[in-house]
């Protein structure tokens, strides 16, 4: 009885996999995609409608007694800075990580061209990771570009000062500088989830569409349940939950508690809905 010897695949000279499809080349052609210019002119043009909308009605929280973060909008740059961020947070930031995220392999898989991605060759595990990394530079720098964007149009409008407190006190301008830095990396944190179930999504589905409101419909549905106040200590599961502790990062003292514990769960979340995407990509049948 003969054995039958099968020669090893044969390798192209020069080939090695860890240099197929370079993050430059995937960063060009996403920086270049239509989605990715119209949300960076949402993001800077936010910014200009807040100050309009302070313009024309006048200075904010003079009618509802309460004393707030968007009561302090227009005394100084950086007060401004961090309305633009409370603003945001909650809905408008989700929308960029979602769509940088959930849009990145499915549509590769809607244009047809993933198996021709994978039959260049490129290694499955490869190209998801240089689209993950792509797509989370993608998102920090959003996150980057709003507050930068508010900086600059609130100190033209409002001068260049310290950041008043909503609970009383003021934080010098270089602190003010730093504590923004820390709320623009929490935030980030905190849309870590978001970005896992789009990117898992995207892996799942060939409509780009699906992933993307598929992740910001499951983000919206946790907003909601952190409303429920019957789920009693169930809601510190919830990543929304946890979205709004970078709040204590403009207090007198920085309190670090909430935003730590924040920060594990998202990310605890994130590396399973991540690790889950990979797994599940590497035994994908694509035909797409």
């Amino acid at each position: 009885m003969s054995s039958i010897v099968t020669d090893p695949p044969e390798v192209a000279s020069g080939y090695r996999a860890g240099r197929t499809l370079p993050l430059r080349v995937e960063l060009v052609r996403q920086l270049k995609r239509r989605r990715t210019l119209v949300m960076g002119a949402i993001l800077f043009a936010l910014p200009f409608v807040l100050l309009i909308a302070f313009q024309i009605g006048g200075e904010p929280g003079q009618d509802n007694g309460r004393v707030n973060l968007m009561d302090s909008a227009t005394a100084s740059g950086a007060n401004f800075a961090a309305v633009n961020l409370f603003a945001s947070a909650g809905f408008l930031l989700v929308i960029p990580v979602a769509l940088f995220f959930g849009d990145t392999v499915a549509a590769e898989a809607g244009w047809s061209s993933l198996r021709y991605l994978l039959a260049a060759p490129v290694p499955r595990a490869r190209l998801l990771w240089s689209k993950l990394v792509v797509a989370l530079g993608l998102s920090l720098a959003a996150l980057v570009l709003l507050p930068v964007v508010a900086l600059a149009v609130g100190t033209a409008a409002y001068g260049w000062g310290p950041l008043q407190l909503p609970t009383g006190g003021t934080l010098s301008a270089g602190t003010a500088a730093q504590r923004l830095v820390v709320i623009v990396a929490y935030v980030l944190v905190s849309q870590l989830v978001t970005a896992g179930l789009a990117f898992w999504l995207s892996t799942r589905t060939d409509a780009p569409l699906g992933a993307v409101g598929g992740a910001v419909f499951l983000t919206i549905i946790g907003n909601v349940l952190d409303e429920v106040t019957a789920l009693g200590d169930w809601r510190d599961f919830l990543p929304a939950h946890w979205q709004y502790a970078w709040l204590d990062a403009v207090q007198p003292q920085l309190q670090w508690t909430d935003m730590i514990q924040g920060t594990a769960l998202s990310v605890t979340y994130a590396l399973v809905l991540f690790a889950l995407a990979f797994r599940g990509f590497a035994r994908k049948d694509v035909v797409s």
